[in-house]
């Protein structure tokens, strides 16, 4: 009896049934994309209308003086060395940094051969940018004056322009890079590393007196919102073929 191949020599039952699951995998993951997209808009939504109508401010100012030291607003609790680092960490969400890395990683993906993907990852970060400068302009919100920066600052606070490109860079980043590895652990790590990264550098601006909560938490929501919807770009180009991104078990 003959058994018919397909690709490599494999049964054809088998090969069907691997594009199947495939198949279904990634229609599963782009629901839950879509989803998560749909949750974190109606997220920064909700904490920009808030914000607007003063709903957030208690919150806001008690989470700010908490992180001071009592009757000293320019004090902030911890020992030296967090400041140290929250300084430095601080830094991972600014302009200069974020440009370097993107610039480096265009520059890897170009000696790859791999243009398109340089190209889309270079647009998806500037992008962000371009819509987080917008959002500063839109709604124009003070900086907090209650405690003092520690750290110098010369735009508005909403959203918190650190929160939201450091989402949206490393997450876009992150998840690019995952879908290029065939290691499903290796593909948890760079996106929690990503998401690890984005936390941190928004923590930071609260700890340093120069952003709200609600600053970071707007900046959070649609920085992640702006990312995944690249992300979902990308599988749609990867599918096409447009993007050199598929994994070698795809």
């Amino acid at each position: 009896m003959t058994v018919e191949t397909g690709q490599r020599g494999r049964p054809l039952f088998a090969t069907v049934r691997k594009r199947s699951t495939g198949l279904l995998r990634s229609e599963t993951r782009l629901i839950v994309l879509l989803a998560l997209v749909a949750v974190g808009l109606f997220a920064f939504l909700q904490i920009a209308t808030e914000m607007r109508e003063g709903e957030t401010l208690t919150m806001d100012r008690a989470i700010l003086l908490w992180l001071r030291v009592p009757g000293q607003p320019g004090t902030p609790i911890g020992p030296q060395w967090l400041l140290k680092a929250m300084t430095e960490i601080t830094a991972l969400g600014g302009g200069t940094v974020l440009t370097l890395l993107t610039v480096l990683v265009g520059a890897y993906l170009l000696a790859a051969r791999r243009p398109a993907t340089a190209a889309f990852v270079v647009g998806a970060v500037a992008g962000g940018a371009i819509l987080s400068t917008l959002l500063k302009h839109t709604f124009e919100r003070p900086r907090p004056e209650l405690v003092a920066h520690l750290v110098s600052v010369n735009s508005a606070s909403f959203p918190s322009g650190h929160a939201m490109n450091s989402a949206v860079t490393y997450l876009t980043l992150g998840t690019l890079l995952a879908e290029a590895e065939d290691s499903e652990r290796v593909r948890y790590y760079l996106i929690g590393a990503a998401i690890l990264l984005s936390i941190l550098v928004g923590l930071s601006r609260i700890y340093l007196g120069v952003h709200w909560p609600t600053d970071v938490a707007a900046g959070w929501c649609i920085g992640s919102v702006w990312a995944l919807a690249c992300s979902i770009l990308a599988h749609f180009l990867s599918r096409r073929r447009t993007l050199e991104m598929a994994r070698s078990g795809d």
